[in-house]
């Protein structure tokens, strides 16, 4: 984790639209081009800027837990949690990866979903995101061929069990 600077988590608001697209195509055409090709990758942000996966976007910052974080007044990385067990983004800053943002994202996420009596969550995962997932205790459930713009694309549906929080935990 960068101890330099502070990195705040808050809830995810209408106004942070723009940014989060922006980190969202960033992150795929600069991170994920390592397991996709440029076909699937041009496939797979094509209809960002589409009024139909907009009001997709503003469903996601008005109708799911959302969390940002940011430093200073950077947003760095997101995570969505949709119906309190379905993890639909996660989403790191490609300058800010490996430094703790997604383990600190996904542990206030689960405790959400506890704190909503859930007991398993499930994400659809990149091939990119998948060792992420597995190292937080999510496993394969199936790989999937999503088909966007007439290209494939493989992803998996994982899930976790989610364990109790230990008693010490509510000191």
């Amino acid at each position: 984790m960068n101890t330099t600077m502070d990195i705040v988590i808050r809830k995810g608001e209408i106004s942070d639209l723009i940014e989060l697209q922006k980190l969202f195509l960033d992150t795929i055409t600069e991170i994920c081009k390592a397991d996709y090709n440029d076909n699937q990758v041009e496939a797979w942000i094509s209809d960002t800027k589409s009024n139909t996966n907009r009001q997709r976007w503003v469903d996601t910052l008005t109708k799911q837990f959302v969390l940002v974080a940011q430093i200073d007044n950077e947003i760095i990385g997101f995570i969505a949690l949709d119906n309190g067990n379905y993890i639909d983004f996660l989403y790191v800053h490609k300058n800010h990866q490996r430094q703790g943002i997604a383990d600190s994202l996904y542990k206030k996420v689960e405790n959400e979903a506890r704190r909503q009596k859930q007991t398993i969550l499930t994400a659809n995962v990149s091939k990119t995101a998948r060792p992420f997932f597995e190292k937080v205790g999510f496993e394969v459930v199936k790989k999937q061929t999503v088909v966007r713009q007439n290209v494939e694309l493989m992803n998996f549906k994982m899930k976790n069990e989610i364990k109790p929080e230990p008693l010490s935990m509510h000191i």
